[in-house]
Formats: C-alpha cells, sequence, structure tokens
C-alpha cells in the first residue's frame, strides 16, 4: 500500500509542471486571445442639464471647472458652489451634492 501511494505521489510531482506550463504564444500575426475583433467602445451620450439634477462629469461635453470672473455673466458663485464646464453652457454644480443649482446656457463662448 505504501509503495502505491508514493508511486502516485511522485507521479503528481513530475505531472504538476507539466501541467502548469504557460501555452506557447502565437507569432505576431498569429490568434489573440482575449481580444475582440471590432470592438468599439459605447459612445457617451452627453446630457442636456436641468436644475435639481445630480451633475455626473462623464456625461458632460469639455468639461472643466471654469472661474466665473473670466465669463460675463457669470456671478460669484455662493459658499459650496462651483461653476463647471459643459459644452458652451456654465453649470452651478454643489461640491459635495453634486446638485445642479442654474444652468446658465451658452455662457461659454
Amino acid at each position: 500500500m505504501k509503495k502505491v501511494f508514493l508511486a502516485a505521489v511522485a507521479m503528481s510531482l513530475v505531472a504538476t509542471p507539466v501541467l502548469a506550463a504557460v501555452p506557447q504564444q502565437h507569432g505576431q500575426h498569429g490568434p489573440q486571445h482575449g481580444v475582440k475583433k471590432g470592438y468599439k467602445p459605447a459612445p457617451v451620450q452627453y446630457r442636456s442639464w436641468k436644475k435639481g439634477q445630480r451633475f455626473d462629469s462623464r456625461y458632460a461635453r469639455n468639461y472643466r471647472q471654469i472661474d466665473y470672473r473670466r465669463y460675463r455673466g457669470l456671478k460669484a458663485p455662493p459658499r459650496g458652489y462651483r461653476y463647471v464646464q459643459s459644452g458652451n453652457d456654465a453649470v452651478l454644480v454643489g461640491i459635495t451634492s453634486g446638485v445642479i443649482a442654474a444652468v446658465i446656457a451658452n455662457a461659454i463662448r
């Protein structure tokens, strides 16, 4: 019984590296695993913002924080708010909540 058990253990030690070996990579023009041909990321759906919505920068066109002094028609934001750009619009957004307080259309040209 001991001899059979020892033989099985010895075979498993010999077979383990063979089974765990990394498969050979194909050449440059061979098949590539994990890469889908023709894959295109989904287009981003830009939004037109409304007061009371939660602002998400992923859906804003030309997103960046803006300085109100550089643009005519923008007043100083209240404490806890900031202006951000979404396309040609200036959006007044709460810093902590992300809720839109105002949308000034075509403020940025």
